[in-house]
């Protein structure tokens, strides 16, 4: 429908169709059988929100763009369909499509089947979210806490559902085209759906809280908000369903009780302290050579998640480091403290009561905090974490006109290695063309991330290290750079920082910029992280003006564009 489906990310569900439910629906269609009603809604600007259909409506559409084949292995023959055939040849399909091809007259039939849509009219916003609720609520259509998301939004489901999409990578605007959804949403190992994120590659996989088949029941979703209940609410709560459904469960005491803490405490000081937290775990893990996270705390290698032990280890990190603002002075001490913790803490159902979490939380505690000393937090609101920079680079593939990554100062010319005098003047007209995105819109750039596989493997020839793969682009990090031109991050840092000052740069832009640039280890690779912040009018450089379409840079020279562009800033 040219852009005019929609989906609302502030409730709805991810891609989690498998391939055999997929070609169920195809094999319906197929046999012109009924099937459910597509449910969407009137928006402005000639939009349709969908509220319910969402899996069907792209497994329709996915494979007449060849994304996969039907139960007997044919495909959808585009020649035989104008629209589809069109605009292939301005947005390619999947090459995966190369097999046998359904008859031209089952094509006729596929696109001249009616599917049943009913169109929800001068809805309100809470009018549509109610819809909603109520049709996700009862059933079994989602997990319980999709179930527990639907239609909720309350500061504290936001919250969760923001920190969620942080910790996945899959971080998005809150209304998006049907047709982004496979760039936000995760392929689970030997699917081959062609989605944006590799389960694998996320934090919880990656780490074996979960397996990859929880995080499409979003069980990383209900571990957060256990850990955001416990934290927030300055007490324990059991671990269990029911305590979560009363949490959630608009208008209940538990309901009113966490939106009165999160008021108080404050949601975006949650998520610093959490990113932090997660972060010093990561960092204990990494300590004296990289351990995953289920080999180091469990002494017999298993499949099983351990989110009850995870949240157990985040509360206990939480306490020790922020409320009793301390910092950890021995990541290699902390590391040997926390092997094989399945000795020493109960891992059994029984822990799911408060009085036995406040046990393990206490082991723990007295675990790690030797190894720490007296801190006064400035080290927890100075930088990102790990996680927030991947949700950065993940966002990047989604919304390139507010992300620009580099890979660095250096050329990738094996014969004639150097600085490229033009990259800091290129890096400073984006940061204007991303100001000039508008007043409401901010925007990043990651130094030290390829953009391209090749690019990537040039660097990893010429500086002997391994690319760190975050969905479709690689972080190369800018040590191998300091150490190339033989000075210290500090004095490569500076390199950049100076640049930047030296511009020509309109202010307040670089003043702005000036103060929201920052090193970051990530890992060991060393990156620059530049935040872009709101701008209240029109930036330049020099007397140049620039804005992005996309991931590209454009200079602005028409007076009626010109024109234009200021009108954003009204």
């Amino acid at each position: 429908m040219n852009g005019r489906l929609m989906v609302n990310r502030r409730y709805q569900r991810k891609l989690v169709w498998t391939l055999d439910e997929k070609r169920e629906l195809i094999q319906s269609i197929r046999k012109n059988y009924p099937i459910p009603s597509i449910l969407v809604a009137e928006i402005p600007g000639n939009q349709y929100e969908i509220i319910d259909g969402l899996q069907r409506l792209f497994s329709i559409f996915s494979f007449i763009e060849n994304a996969y084949s039907t139960k007997d292995e044919l495909f959808f023959d585009i020649e035989e369909f104008p629209s589809a055939k069109s605009r292939s040849e301005t947005k390619p399909f999947s090459d995966i499509g190369t097999g046998a091809k359904i008859s031209r007259a089952e094509v006729v039939n596929i696109i001249g089947y009616n599917v049943p849509i009913s169109i929800l009219r001068g809805a309100s916003d809470d009018e549509i979210d109610e819809v909603f609720r109520r049709i996700n609520t009862y059933g079994r259509q989602l997990s319980d806490q999709d179930r527990r998301q639907s239609g909720v939004q309350d500061s504290f489901a936001n919250m969760v559902r923001t920190l969620s999409s942080a910790f996945r990578g899959d971080s998005s605007s809150d209304l998006i085209g049907l047709d982004i959804m496979p760039s936000i949403s995760i392929d689970l190992p030997k699917t081959n759906h062609g989605y944006g994120i590799q389960s694998d590659q996320t934090f919880w996989v990656k780490e074996g809280i979960l397996r990859s088949t929880d995080l499409r029941d979003s069980e990383d979703e209900q571990c957060l908000s256990d850990i955001a209940a416990c934290i927030v609410g300055g007490q324990l709560i059991r671990r269990s369903k029911d305590a979560l459904d009363e949490i959630y469960n608009q208008g209940s005491p538990e309901n009113n009780r966490m939106r009165e803490a999160l008021a108080f405490y404050g949601a975006e000081k949650f998520s610093e302290e959490l990113h932090y937290c997660v972060e010093e775990i990561q960092k204990c893990c990494e300590a004296e050579g990289y351990t995953r996270m289920r080999n180091l705390l469990f002494e017999t290698p298993s499949n099983n998640s351990f989110s009850a032990v995870f949240a157990a280890i985040v509360i206990a990190f939480h306490r020790v480091l922020i409320q009793r603002r301390r910092r950890i002075s021995d990541y290699g001490a902390v590391k040997k403290a926390l092997k094989n913790i399945n000795r020493r803490i109960d891992t059994g159902r029984g822990s799911t009561t408060v009085a036995e979490r406040e046990k393990n939380i206490s082991a723990i505690v007295g675990l790690i905090e030797p190894s720490t000393v007296s801190d006064d937090l400035s080290s927890v609101y100075t930088n990102h974490s790990f996680i927030q920079i991947d949700e950065r680079i993940q966002r990047s593939q989604i919304e390139s006109s507010g992300y620009e990554l580099k890979q660095g100062l250096l050329t990738l010319s094996p014969h004639n290695r150097g600085i490229d005098a033009s990259i800091i003047d290129k890096v400073c007209k984006n940061i204007c063309a991303i100001a000039n995105n508008g007043p409401d819109q901010d925007g990043t750039i990651i130094l030290g991330v390829a953009d391209k596989e090749e690019d990537a493997r040039r660097v990893e020839s010429l500086d002997q290290i391994l690319a760190k793969p975050v969905g479709k682009k690689y972080v190369v990090g800018l040590n191998r750079e300091a150490k190339f031109l033989g000075i210290s991050p500090e004095d490569y840092f500076s390199k950049w920082r100076n640049g930047i000052a030296g511009s020509a740069l309109s202010d307040p832009l670089k003043k702005d910029v000036l103060s929201n640039i920052s090193w970051n280890n990530y890992h060991g690779y060393g990156l620059i992280v530049i935040a872009v912040p709101k701008q209240k009018q029109l930036s330049f450089f020099g007397d140049a003006i620039y804005a992005r379409e996309g991931d590209n840079l454009r200079s602005i020279t028409g007076p009626k564009d010109i024109a234009g562009l200021a009108a954003r800033f009204q």
